[in-house]
C-alpha cells in the first residue's frame, strides 16, 4: 500500500513539476532563415509566390502526397498550405488550420534595381500552455531549420543560375 501511494504522489508531483517548467518556455516560438541571393528581387518573387513554382526548390514538392490547388493553395499530406497575402516583398501563408496552425512568412529584402536580395523565410508558431506543447516546440529549429536552409539554397542556385 505504502509503495502505490508513493507511486501516485511521485507522478503527481512529477506533473506539477514539468507544468511548472514548460511554464518558463515561451509560448511563441520563430523558426527562421535567410539567405543572400545574387539576383533582384522581381526574379525571385514569382518563384516564392507561387506554389505551383514550388516543385523546383522545395523538397518533396514534387511528391504524390502535395496536390497543389492553384498558386495560392495546396495539401501537403493533409497540411492546408494557403496564402494569405503577398506583396513585392512579403509573402505570408498558413501552414494547417486551427491550433496547430504556424504562419509562414517570406520577406525579400532589397531592390529591383539592386542585383541583391536577402532572402528570409520564417514560421511562427502560438503555443498553448499544455506542457507536451511547450517541450515539443524545443524540436521545431531542428526540424524546420535544416529544411528551411536546404530548400533556401536550392532557391539560390536556381535563381542565379537563370
Amino acid at each position: 500500500m505504502k509503495l502505490i501511494r508513493f507511486a501516485i504522489i511521485s507522478v503527481f508531483v512529477l506533473v506539477i513539476l514539468a507544468s511548472a517548467i514548460s511554464l518558463l518556455f515561451p509560448s511563441y516560438v520563430l523558426v527562421s532563415r535567410a539567405i543572400t541571393v545574387e539576383k533582384p528581387k522581381r526574379v525571385i518573387l514569382p518563384l516564392v509566390s507561387d506554389y505551383r513554382q514550388w516543385y523546383l526548390w522545395v523538397d518533396g514538392f514534387s511528391d504524390s502526397t502535395v496536390k497543389i490547388i492553384d498558386a495560392n493553395k495546396a495539401m501537403v499530406g493533409k497540411t492546408v498550405v494557403k496564402t494569405v497575402s503577398v506583396t513585392d516583398s512579403l509573402i505570408i501563408a498558413n501552414w494547417g488550420e486551427g491550433k496547430n496552425m504556424q504562419v509562414s512568412k517570406i520577406r525579400l529584402i532589397g531592390s529591383d534595381t539592386s542585383n541583391m536580395t536577402i532572402l528570409q523565410w520564417q514560421f511562427e508558431q502560438k503555443l498553448q500552455w499544455y506542457p507536451w506543447e511547450k517541450f515539443g516546440s524545443m524540436m521545431n529549429d531542428k526540424i524546420l531549420g535544416p529544411m528551411m536552409e536546404k530548400n533556401l539554397r536550392q532557391l539560390k542556385l536556381l535563381v542565379e543560375q537563370r
